[in-house]
């Protein structure tokens, strides 16, 4: 897990002094000194003194800690978070913690196969998110629906399908969506059929995900990482940028390659 917190470091300050350098560009002046120690071409004559260097450094440094464990708390990674916080100084709330628990075990209930469990998990920590989130709602039963189908429980399958997923019917928008799930009863081999993406790996982590960021968003918290937000801010400015670039003969940007690089 550490050596996937320093590529996660390294992405971090790549992108944001990516996004500082951008912010200058588009700006058509440099409104946000970055020095780059210890081989930094700053001026650190006139006006800069060396408190403000290192005021600016602090904060950049700030701003990275805060993206950093940002990416922990989101993504539930407890004790990484912990270290992360007792070697930075951070200051984080006392019930963090107990949230990310929380927020773990219903993920992993989830991604285990137990959606049952993290429905009525969900529905003692986050009360009334389902009743309002109707979407994610259906989703978190017709993948339970799915496991059915996967473990070849087909009766029981059936059942559930109609004491609990037949009543979406009645909204025109759950009716194409139903009829792709309770067609795979008609397989002998469901992962062969046409609506094979609903039993992957993929499916049930778009499905956790979508879960973890509404319980995020109910407890009034970001439901995306500062470090995606970033990087949704890198891609635009850059792609902007890139079509000024690309009459002079440069590469279209790509987020994959920035990255790589």
């Amino acid at each position: 897990m550490f050596s996937h917190l320093i590529k996660i470091w390294g992405i971090t300050k790549t992108i944001i002094g990516d996004v500082y350098e951008n912010h200058r560009d588009s700006c058509g002046y440099n409104s946000i000194q970055i020095p780059k120690f210890p081989h930094s071409t700053f001026d650190y004559s006139g006006a800069q003194s060396w408190t403000s260097i290192l005021a600016t450094t602090i904060t950049f440094e700030n701003d990275i800690h805060n993206i950093v464990i940002s990416y922990l708390v989101h993504n539930c990674h407890k004790e990484t978070a912990e270290s992360f916080i007792a070697c930075t100084g951070m200051k984080q709330s006392a019930n963090y913690i107990e949230d990310m628990e929380k927020r773990k075990r219903i993920i992993n209930f989830v991604m285990e196969g137990d959606v049952l469990k993290a429905i009525e998990l969900t529905e003692q920590f986050a009360h009334d998110l389902l009743e309002k989130n109707i979407d994610l709602h259906f989703d978190l039963l017709s993948l339970h629906f799915v496991n059915l189908v996967i473990s070849r429980k087909c009766t029981e399958a059936l059942e559930f399908a109609q004491t609990k997923l037949t009543p979406f019917g009645k909204m025109d928008k759950y009716v194409h969506k139903l009829e792709d799930f309770l067609a795979l009863l008609a397989y002998d081999e469901p992962e062969k059929s046409p609506m094979f993406h609903f039993l992957s790996p993929d499916y049930r982590q778009e499905v956790a995900d979508t879960l973890n960021q509404a319980i995020l968003a109910h407890a009034n918290l970001p439901s995306y990482t500062a470090m995606e937000r970033l990087i949704k801010q890198t891609t635009a400015v850059r792609q902007c940028l890139s079509q000024e670039t690309e009459k002079d003969g440069f590469p279209p940007f790509s987020l994959k390659d920035f990255l790589r690089s």
